[in-house]
């Protein structure tokens, strides 16, 4: 059976930096897959991501990247194009991605990795949410990934229909719930 699993990396805390977080916790509320396929907030686990790599056939990634171009461009990054370009080496996220891919070559094996990223606005503020021009292009990533799913024969249909801002809401609100019960 072919695993598949679909991983937004980033910091939830810092505006766009968090829209992997975001990303993953709006599909978990918008859509169901047939056959089943795992969706996990990879937040900030760097390497501890390696073993998805191993165990895992396909690996979708959705995390912000650094390029020179405009804020809101959303590439699609087979990983032998991130193994052999140092074009996308520029933040600690690329850098660890790309080392991981290094670390499971040593193995012998590795998923087929893709990464999914888009230019951020803003990845210094402290603020749970996106800017706008991230927050525009929102539902043209999640379409991007849902495609290349698909394309694999997953069925994704519609369960809900939860706003980007009422799960940015609710993360925050998490986020919140959890420092007052500490």
């Amino acid at each position: 059976m072919v695993k598949n699993i679909i991983i937004g990396v980033g910091n939830l805390l810092f505006c766009d930096d968090g829209i992997g977080v975001i990303a993953i916790a709006y599909m978990k509320e918008n859509f169901a897959f047939s056959p089943e396929l795992e969706l996990l907030d990879g937040g900030t686990l760097g390497f501890n991501l390696a073993e998805y790599f191993l165990e895992y056939d396909n690996v979708f990634i959705i995390d912000t990247i650094s390029a020179n171009d405009e804020s809101g461009t959303i590439y699609k990054i087979p990983s032998d194009e991130l193994l052999g370009s140092s074009r996308y080496k520029n933040t600690a996220h690329e850098v660890e991605v790309v080392q991981m891919l290094e670390a499971c070559e040593l193995h012998g094996k590795r998923a087929n990795i893709t990464v999914f990223g888009i230019i951020p606005k803003d990845i210094n503020s402290v603020k749970i949410g996106l800017s706008e021009s991230l927050h525009v292009k929102f539902e043209m990533l999640i379409q991007a990934v849902i495609e290349e799913v698909e394309g694999l024969g997953v069925k994704i249909t519609r369960k809900n229909n939860r706003s980007l801002q009422g799960i940015v809401n609710e993360l925050s609100l998490g986020d919140r719930v959890d420092k007052k019960m500490e």
